[in-house]
């Protein structure tokens, strides 16, 4: 029988899920931002030691630029900002499951931590489709989390899609 967790341990945990809560709903008013430029509504915020040190919304059509998915302005915004290649002491929050681009980014960027709301079916890289993220033939594989206000993120991507028909 496993041990039940230290007080400290559920703290620490509630505090986790407290941040992941608060920058996810960060990452989907980006998202909202990226709706109200004609963007696909996609939205991603890098942290560092509790504060946003990258972010991004999809920017494809307005920087008329392939690779400006939201997970990527983000990485090269934070990077950056760290004056490093390197993430590893950085979380990832981001409204979709990252594509093979983005998850590619992720992984070369060495963040550790991942957490995502909805899945992507067609593209989705972190479990959809394949698991790039944790593939152990990787030098480097994230700890993800997936599904935190996974509703909110698909009805924004549904509605955006249905608005376009």
């Amino acid at each position: 029988m496993p041990e039940p967790a230290s007080p400290d341990a559920r703290l620490t945990a509630a505090a986790r899920d407290a941040d992941d809560g608060r920058w996810m709903a960060y990452a989907l008013r980006l998202a909202r931002l990226a709706e109200e430029r004609g963007e696909v509504p996609v939205g991603a915020v890098v942290v560092f030691e509790g504060q946003a040190l990258g972010e991004g919304h999809n920017r494809t059509i307005s920087d008329a630029d392939p690779t400006a998915h939201a997970e990527m302005v983000a990485i090269r915004a934070a990077a950056a900002a760290l004056g490093d290649w390197r993430l590893i002491d950085c979380a990832l929050y981001v409204t979709l499951e990252p594509c093979a681009m983005c998850a590619g980014a992720i992984v070369l960027s060495r963040i550790p931590r991942i957490v995502f709301a909805a899945p992507d079916p067609k593209a989705g890289m972190a479990g959809s489709l394949e698991n790039l993220l944790q593939d152990a033939r990787l030098n480097h594989r994230c700890d993800v989390t997936s599904g935190l206000m996974a509703e909110e993120a698909s009805v924004l991507l549904r509605d955006f899609f249905r608005a376009r028909r």
